[in-house]
């Protein structure tokens, strides 16, 4: 039997999340992104909540090119983590090939302040 993409994709995620863990010292920075919008949020897996999160519904302008709205999430999110004392965290690509969208998103965010 033939996987879907996004079967594929869970799988890869479950791999991934087998490993990675958020703390309070060092939350998780978990990706997602559809086809017209990205999300991504900072959590305290230990205590199974949300710290930081931000996304694309949340910019003023959200139209141009993918990356560039991408990287813009990655600043907006690393200046709100930063502000609430968040430094350093561990990068969940939730399966997603580390490409495009999804690296543009780390780097603006290690450009902004966190460090993983």
């Amino acid at each position: 039997m033939k996987l879907s993409k996004n079967q594929r994709r869970i799988k890869r995620k479950y791999r991934i999340r087998k490993k990675i863990r958020g703390t309070a010292e060092k939350p998780r920075l978990v990706v997602f992104r559809s086809n017209k919008h990205i999300y991504a949020q900072i959590v305290d897996d230990t205590d199974a909540r949300t710290l930081v999160a931000y996304s694309t519904h949340n910019l003023d302008d959200s139209s141009g090119l993918n990356t560039a709205v991408a990287q813009n999430v990655g600043a907006k999110l690393a200046e709100k983590a930063v502000s609430k004392n968040i430094s350093t965290v561990v990068f969940d690509r939730n399966g997603y090939y580390y490409h495009g969208r999804i690296k543009a998103l780390a780097d603006a965010a290690r450009a902004g302040g966190l460090k993983f």
